[in-house]
């Protein structure tokens, strides 16, 4: 059995905890097509995301294990903030996320909080909340209206002015963004201990 055959048959692969997993009360509705492949690229990503984070207790899950400022429980609460941002554009629009050309030193000290594990905080509070986001964005896929409904973009020195993105282009870029993160996790999990998702 090669690796994508693993991953993708739920008998043979390796599952994050049920921590890690979405609550069934939070799966959406069946679908076909394209919304079906959204939905399986984003679950593909995600458990990637979170399988680095297996057997990891919450210290660990808060350490820097490279030169960078990532740790796995920072990079996850990361990756929530931006899903949860993202999908909330696709419901009303700009507004939803703040204006980046204005933002203060203050702004951007709070923003850093995300990217790691403050005290109080544990992994698994970490992951239910990513859990719950990942839920509401799966039900957003199932039942949103229109996948070509845009709105313009919010002002930020990387967005090109004037530029609108399409529901289906924000998803996209989502799945992107959890690739992305996901191979960043990789990297500070076999930093930490050695342990890879992979070979």
């Amino acid at each position: 059995m090669n690796f994508d055959e693993r991953i993708t048959d739920p008998a043979t692969r390796d599952e994050p905890t049920d921590a890690q997993a979405v609550p069934a009360a939070q799966a959406a509705p069946a679908v076909t097509g394209e919304r079906a492949d959204l939905l399986e690229a984003l679950a593909r990503q995600r458990h990637f995301l979170r399988f680095p984070t297996r057997d990891l207790t919450d210290e660990q899950a808060g350490l820097r294990t490279t030169a960078g400022e990532l740790c796995l429980g920072g990079l996850i609460k990361h990756v929530t903030s931006v899903e949860r941002g993202w999908a909330e554009f696709i419901r009303t629009g700009p507004s939803a996320m703040p204006d980046f050309t204005a933002m203060t030193e203050a702004d951007w000290a709070c923003r850093a909080d995300d990217f790691r594990m403050l005290p109080g905080e544990t992994l698994a509070g970490v992951l239910a909340a990513y859990a719950e986001v990942a839920g509401r964005t799966d039900e957003l896929v199932a039942t949103l209206p229109d996948l070509d409904a845009a709105w313009p973009l919010p002002k930020a020195p990387w967005f090109e002015a004037g530029a609108e993105w399409s529901a289906r282009r924000v998803l996209l870029h989502i799945v992107a963004e959890t690739a992305q993160h996901a191979g960043h996790a990789d990297i500070l999990r076999e930093s930490l201990d050695g342990a890879r998702s992979m070979g």
